[in-house]
């Protein structure tokens, strides 16, 4: 006979690791808010985040290399009735990749220099975007056409690549996806100034798709920063780390998987310097007219849809386009149009929550004001979240109040807020919470909020403070994990319900 008291024993043990299985980590399934907050994701007060898991996927190999390229699955570019298809009543998917898999020299480099590296390119890109979105800031015109870009005034290099197929027949190249931007670029032959990519140089002579755009076109008007030479529309895009592009205007086919996208607006640079890790180019997701999900129109309408790949790991996320890739389920928040900057997507954000308790900070701290200023903004290409400093140093307090039984250690780059969690093996963590205007409440996953910096157990609080005029940004590194859904056409955001 086995003793009432080991029985109990068993049956208490057994309680607590089903609560710990389904709080580790971020790829728990979420559980549906029974509250007013119907289809939110929603994870308990507290949660477990497994140490040596997150540390492990800091040690990666490199997803390609030069000699080594997976090959492209294309269709053929005349078979029109099944383009029809493809485009207009499904959706397709591609894979999403971390810069960090790409760069073939990633796996002699420490987490740590990866980490120090990632934040420069993000502060960058943060300075940047919030002088874009400063009034007055908006729009900037270079005077002279053929002048270098000594300084960035737009984006930052983007975090996240996919590869597609550019030109007729196809070439396979990988390109960086950012939901701040409008122009569809890639590196050109003649490259009279190129930066090293994994991938050979698009040539235009071999595409039998490829056609220049006159500067007196509909599409040449589109371009903010436009130019001519000898009757072929130009462009030029500046970005926030000091990257750059410069080149000629042309339509040309891009492929996606087995559809093929006829007469996509794209720049061909021959003048580019960057930190694009050897991609080829960038895919701007931006709410444009000339972004690749703008020039979609109707095919996709206005929709896409995208998990990214947590950072460190081998494993790869997903571009999905077209309106088959709404999900059922998902919680849906109002986008909000900023006509002062037209090409991001702003969302409402009512309030933060640590630990299933929303903080004491104004919904006006993220409001958008009637001048453009402030607000929320949801962007690919920044990885760490910022808030106004009044409203970070509030959600800061909160969660160091929460966490009081954790090892502090000293602030790294960005981060006020860091743990040594050295030798533990799972931590309990109060969760974090956004709050959005119309209701809905996305609570993150423990990992999307406390993040290795170092390889000595180093974890930080993965958010940090901007001015407080500027605006407020939600970065890839709170969105990793998470399905997020873009309806253009109907004006909202979709959050979950599946995790990657």
């Amino acid at each position: 006979m086995v003793p009432v008291r080991v029985l109990l024993m068993v049956l208490v043990l057994l309680n607590l690791l089903t609560s710990i299985t389904a709080t580790t980590n971020s790829n728990s399934t979420p559980t549906t808010s029974s509250s007013s907050h119907a289809n939110a994701i929603s994870y308990p007060d507290f949660q477990h985040l497994n140490i040596k898991e997150t540390i492990a996927e800091t040690k990666i190999k490199p997803i390609i290399n030069s000699q080594n390229h997976q090959p492209l699955d294309t269709h053929d570019d005349d078979d029109d009735d099944t383009k029809s298809k493809s485009t207009e009543k499904k959706s397709w998917k591609l894979k999403l990749v971390h810069r960090d898999g790409i760069s073939k020299d990633n796996s002699h480099e420490h987490y740590s220099h990866r980490f120090r590296q990632r934040m420069k390119r993000d502060s960058r890109r943060v300075t940047s975007l919030i002088r874009r979105l400063s009034v007055g800031g908006v729009s900037h015109k270079v005077e002279d056409f053929g002048s270098e870009v000594v300084s960035g005034m737009e984006q930052g290099s983007g975090e996240y690549f996919i590869r597609i197929g550019v030109g007729s027949p196809p070439r396979s190249q990988y390109v960086v996806i950012d939901s701040g931007s409008d122009i569809v670029w890639v590196q050109c032959q003649p490259c009279n100034q190129c930066y090293h990519q994994s991938d050979p140089v698009f040539d235009p002579a071999d595409s039998a798709s490829y056609t220049g755009v006159s500067c007196n076109s509909a599409v040449c008007d589109r371009v903010e920063n436009r130019g001519c030479h000898a009757g072929r529309c130009r462009y030029e895009v500046a970005y926030g780390d000091g990257s750059y592009t410069k080149g000629t205007l042309a339509l040309e086919t891009l492929t996606f998987g087995q559809t093929a996208i006829r007469n996509v607006a794209i720049g061909c640079g021959h003048i580019n310097k960057g930190m694009f890790v050897g991609a080829a180019g960038l895919l701007g997701l931006g709410s444009g007219s000339m972004s690749f999900v703008g020039q979609l129109g109707g095919q996709a309408g206005g929709a896409f849809s995208y998990c990214l790949v947590s950072r460190g790991t081998g494993s790869s996320g997903s571009l999905e386009f077209g309106r088959g890739a709404m999900p059922v389920g998902a919680a849906w928040v109002p986008l909000i149009r900023n006509p002062q900057a037209p090409s991001f997507y702003y969302v409402g954000l009512a309030g933060l929550g640590v630990g299933g308790m929303q903080i004491p900070v104004s919904e006006d701290v993220f409001r958008l004001t009637d001048m453009g200023k402030g607000g929320v903004v949801m962007d690919t290409g920044t990885a760490v979240t910022r808030f106004p400093t009044l409203a970070y140093e509030a959600f800061r307090d909160a969660f160091i109040s929460q966490t009081s039984n954790l090892p502090r250690a000293s602030g790294v780059s960005i981060f006020d807020t860091c743990y040594n969690l050295l030798g533990f093996v799972s931590v309990r963590v109060p969760t974090v919470s956004f709050y959005f205007s119309d209701g809905p409440i996305l609570t993150l996953p423990a990992r999307n909020f406390l993040i290795p910096v170092d390889d000595a157990g180093t974890f930080c609080f993965a958010f940090a403070p901007s001015p407080s005029s500027g605006p407020s940004i939600i970065g890839n590194i709170q969105q990793e994990g998470i399905q997020i859904s873009f309806d253009g056409a109907n004006g909202f955001v979709g959050f979950g319900p599946n995790v990657c």
